[in-house]
């Protein structure tokens, strides 16, 4: 059984942002960030298995990187004034521990950061928020409804993790998007604005709802909407 994750258990090598394990790099998208041209590194693994994940691939904390830091540092060096900044994708960026290094050198370099995350480890984010300007932060259910989606720890971990970690980006002032991903597997409408008040009674101003895309998703969800009559 998948246990929730741990905030001490995670190590990386002590090689600065070259350390950080990359699955994969856009080396130029307009959609990662609002209104900005940036670059999109997707770190290697994640501690969820959520049931609508099109980065399957990517999930497993133990498969290495196979993008280095060096092709990032040289992108950079080539793309001065033509990019905004670089977005730490996933996975969850926030997994790995040479992530603040990357970061630090992105912002030292002169360009913006923007992070995805799901929020999965507040204390490691809550050590790269100061570096970083933007956060797309997933929020995926209801609190009682996070483990129908993770499918990870008790049925409450994931989203005291979440939910701790929204309220850090929020007290940190960092400019933030809230994005759920409506599984219609697990969530119902009632359920979707549920979430969207407890959303707005904390403070979230920018909350957008995404449409499941099941491409790239596991073959049981692949199924699982083909049931509902959608189209896989």
């Amino acid at each position: 059984m998948a246990v929730a994750p741990s905030e001490g258990a995670v190590r990386t090598p002590s090689d600065g942002a070259d350390g950080l394990a990359i699955a994969g790099l856009t080396r130029m998208s307009t959609c990662d960030w609002p209104d900005h041209l940036v670059a999109t590194v997707f770190a290697q693994g994640c501690p969820w298995r959520c049931t609508y994940c099109h980065n399957q691939a990517i999930i497993d904390p133990r498969t290495p990187g196979v993008v280095p830091w060096s092709q990032v540092r040289e992108l950079l060096a080539a793309r001065h004034g033509l990019l905004d900044g670089v977005v730490f994708s996933g996975g969850e960026p926030t997994r790995q521990l040479a992530l603040l290094d990357a970061v630090q050198e992105v912002r030292a370099a002169g360009f913006g950061v923007g992070l995805h995350t799901g929020g999965a480890y507040p204390r490691r984010l809550a050590r790269v928020l100061p570096w970083v300007d933007w956060v797309g932060l997933d929020i995926k259910a209801p609190a009682r409804l996070y483990r129908a989606i993770t499918q990870v720890g008790g049925p409450t971990t994931s989203a005291e993790a979440a939910f701790e970690s929204l309220r850090l980006v929020l007290a940190s002032g960092v400019d933030v998007q809230v994005r759920t991903t409506v599984d219609p597997t697990v969530l119902t409408e009632a359920d979707v604005a549920e979430l969207s008040a407890v959303l707005a009674d904390l403070g979230v101003r920018d909350h957008v709802l995404q449409e499941v895309r099941t491409q790239g998703t596991s073959p049981q969800y692949q199924a699982a909407m083909v049931a509902r009559g959608a189209r896989a």
